[in-house]
C-alpha cells in the first residue's frame, strides 16, 4: 500500500539518524512530524538547526518508557505511522552501563509498542489500515561473520554479542510478536553502520576527524581488521521512507551497500580526504597519527549486508559513494565547528534543554 501519511511520529527525532530522517521528511513530503526524544547525552535539538522550529515540526520532550506521556502524545497528535529510532547505541557504553540499554531499548520499546498498539486499535477501519509501526534496529543483531560467511539477508538467525545489540534483538522480537499475535501492522528494518552529519562524536569517523583536527592521535582498535559495511545517513533515511510508504507489513528489510571495508582502511581513506581538505601543520599524512589501542571486549569481527530484497522490491539502492560520503562529512563537521564544540566543551549538556521551543 502506498499510502501518504499526514502525522508520523518520530522518537529518538534530535538524535544522529533521526535529526538527519526529521529533516529529510520535513524537505521531501509534507507531512507533519512529531519529534519525540528523551534528549540523553547524545539527543541534541541543535543538530535540527532551523527545522527545529519549521511550522510542520512539533518537538515533545519525554521518554519512551513513559506511558502516561505516550497515551498523551498519541491522542493529542494523532500519527498515522510511527518511527521508531530511540535507543542507547554506542557499544562501549553497553559494555559499561548495559541497564541503560535494557531500560531504554528493551522496557522503551515494549510502552511504546503497548501505547501504539491500544491507540491503533481505536482507530477506525480505514485509519488503522493506513497505519504503521516502523522498528529501525541494526545489523548487529546477527552477530559476527568469519571471514568467507556470506552476508547477512532477511532469514539470518540472530546471534547478538554485546549488551546493545542484545537489546535490540529483543527490540526486535517484541515488535515481530506484536504484529503475529495482535495483527499490529509493524516493519522492521536493520542497517549496516551509518555515517555522515550530526553524528555524536564518540562514534568511529566524527571521532577521527575531530582528532584530526587538533592533532591528536587516532585511536583504532586491536588490530583495525574488523570488518563493516558503511552506509551514508542520507541513503538510510531515504529507505526509511519508502519502507514506510511501500513496505510489506510484518517485512523486514536490511539495508546496506554490499561494500565491506576494515576500520584500518576505512580511517586511512579517511586521512587521505583530510589530508587534502585540513592538511596537517608538518605537511604529513594524517595516517602517521593512527594509533591502535585495546581491543573492545567481545569486538565482532565482521558484517556485512546483502540488500537486495530491498532493492529488488521496493528499487532502493545507495546513492553516496564511500569516499564521496566522507568527504562531505568531513565539510560538514568543517563548516559546523559550533554544534561540535559545544559538545567537546560540554555546553551542550547545560543548552540542549533550553532549545527546546
Amino acid at each position: 500500500m502506498n499510502e501518504t501519511r499526514q502525522n508520523i511520529l518520530v522518537t529518538g527525532g534530535a538524535g544522529f539518524i533521526g535529526s538527519n530522517l526529521v529533516i529529510h521528511l520535513l524537505d521531501q513530503s509534507g507531512c507533519r512530524v512529531i519529534n519525540l526524544d528523551k534528549l540523553t547525552y547524545a539527543g541534541n535539538p541543535a543538530s535540527l538547526g532551523s527545522h527545529l522550529h519549521h511550522p510542520r515540526h512539533h518537538f515533545v520532550h519525554g521518554d519512551i518508557a513513559d506511558p502516561a506521556m505516550l497515551s498523551d502524545v498519541f491522542q493529542r497528535f494523532h500519527p498515522d505511522a510511527v518511527i521508531h529510532l530511540a535507543a542507547e547505541t554506542h557499544v562501549d557504553r553497553s559494555i559499561d552501563d548495559p541497564a541503560a540499554f535494557v531500560q531504554t531499548n528493551v522496557c522503551g520499546t515494549f510502552s511504546l509498542l503497548d501505547a501504539a498498539h491500544h491507540y491503533w486499535q481505536g482507530l477506525s477501519e480505514k485509519e488503522r489500515n493506513i497505519f504503521r509501526f516502523l522498528h529501525v534496529s541494526t545489523d548487529e543483531v546477527h552477530g559476527s561473520l568469519s571471514a568467507h560467511d556470506p552476508p547477512f539477508t532477511e532469514s539470518t538467525s540472530y546471534a547478538p554479542r554485546s549488551p546493545y545489540s542484545a537489546t535490540k534483538a529483543s527490540a526486535d522480537h517484541l515488535v515481530r510478536s506484536w504484529h503475529h499475535t495482535y495483527g499490529f501492522p509493524a516493519i522492521v528494518t536493520n542497517c549496516s553502520n551509518n555515517y555522515g552529519p550530526r553524528q555524536f562524536p564518540e562514534k568511529l569517523i566524527p571521532l577521527a576527524i575531530l582528532k584530526m583536527l587538533h592533532g591528536q592521535d587516532i585511536p583504532l582498535y586491536g588490530d583495525g581488521r574488523q570488518i563493516r559495511d558503511w552506509l551514508h545517513v542520507t541513503d538510510h533515511c531515504r529507505a526509511l521512507q519508502m519502507i514506510l510508504q511501500c513496505g510489506d507489513i510484518g517485512g523486514t528489510y536490511l539495508v546496506g551497500t554490499g561494500r565491506e571495508i576494515s576500520n584500518r582502511e576505512l580511517l586511512l581513506k579517511l586521512c587521505e580526504a583530510m589530508d587534502e581538505t585540513q592538511p596537517r601543520l608538518d605537511r604529513q599524512s594524517h595516517a602517521v597519527a593512527i594509533t591502535h589501542v585495546v581491543d573492545r571486549p567481545g569486538h565482532d569481527q565482521r558484517y556485512a549486508i546483502n540488500s537486495s530484497h530491498i532493492r529488488q522490491t521496493l528499487g532502493w539502492h545507495p546513492k553516496n559513494n564511500l569516499d564521496a560520503g566522507l568527504r562531505d562529512t568531513i565539510t560538514w563537521y568543517l563548516n559546523n565547528r559550533g554544534w561540535w564544540q559545544d559538545i567537546l566543551s560540554g555546553n551542550y549538556a547545560m543548552q540542549r534543554l533550553g532549545h527546546i521551543p
